[in-house]
């Protein structure tokens, strides 16, 4: 069973961490009976009327539990992680929902809308009366953001992996075959969309972020010689 964990706004702009990088630490307080399947970014509307950090991103935990009991460890998990990791200034939110619940289609559609539109607590609240959304700071905008997180991921199609497995770990050069062992999925983006063969090469830039895509971690790579495949990602300096 799957419980979607969303995080958002936990940070300042000269804080030393992100938001995602609070989501991914989340991994060290699970409960032993559990077990973090990834966690991914997913990057919201940029606008004026919106008072973000610094990217408008907001993550979401997948986490893997033996049963719905756990769900309220879990969001009871994370509301003390949120508030031991609190900044001045941010403006935290989390919201926490069980995979299979009738509220994740519309929980999507309001993620959607926080792609390109302005959206207010108001609507989140009214979206997840159901299930846990909480604020936990400052204005408690963070709820708008956590709500999103959890429907567009949810969904399957939305965002990318800032963890699965150990990313970070992986080296500069990897076989297809190692990338799909691991569960990442390779994919080519090449003109001709050839496919990349188990035993052929993908650079990876040191930067393995997959893309959520069908529910699945996908690494997107373009060919750029004989049996030799980049991945289309890069760390922005």
């Amino acid at each position: 069973m799957i419980i979607y964990l969303g995080f958002d706004d936990t940070d300042t702009p000269d804080s030393d961490r992100g938001t995602g990088k609070l989501a991914r630490w989340f991994e060290d307080v699970i409960p032993v009976e559990c077990r973090l399947l990834g966690a991914v970014r997913q990057q919201l509307l940029v606008d004026e009327g919106i008072p973000y950090t610094s990217h408008n991103s907001a993550a979401c935990l997948v986490i893997d539990v033996p049963d719905a009991s756990f769900m309220e460890i879990i969001a009871e998990l994370a509301v003390r992680h949120v508030e031991k990791y609190f900044l001045e200034g941010s403006d935290p939110g989390i919201c926490a929902v069980l995979e299979g619940d009738s509220v994740l289609d519309a929980l999507t559609a309001f993620g959607h809308d926080c792609t390109c539109k302005v959206m207010s607590q108001k609507k989140a609240m009214r979206v997840a009366s159901t299930i846990h959304l909480s604020g936990h700071g400052g204005t408690n905008d963070g709820i708008i953001g956590a709500a999103a997180a959890v429907g567009l991921t949810a969904a399957g199609w939305h965002g990318r992996f800032i963890e699965f497995g150990r990313l970070r770990e992986l080296p500069d050069f990897m076989t297809v075959n190692q990338l799909e062992v691991l569960g990442i999925l390779v994919i080519s983006l090449d003109r001709n969309a050839s496919l990349p063969k188990p035993d052929e090469i993908v650079i990876t830039n040191s930067w393995v972020r997959p893309r959520l895509l069908g529910q699945k971690p996908v690494l997107p790579v373009t060919s750029i010689g004989k049996g030799i495949w980049q991945n289309i990602g890069k760390k922005r300096h």
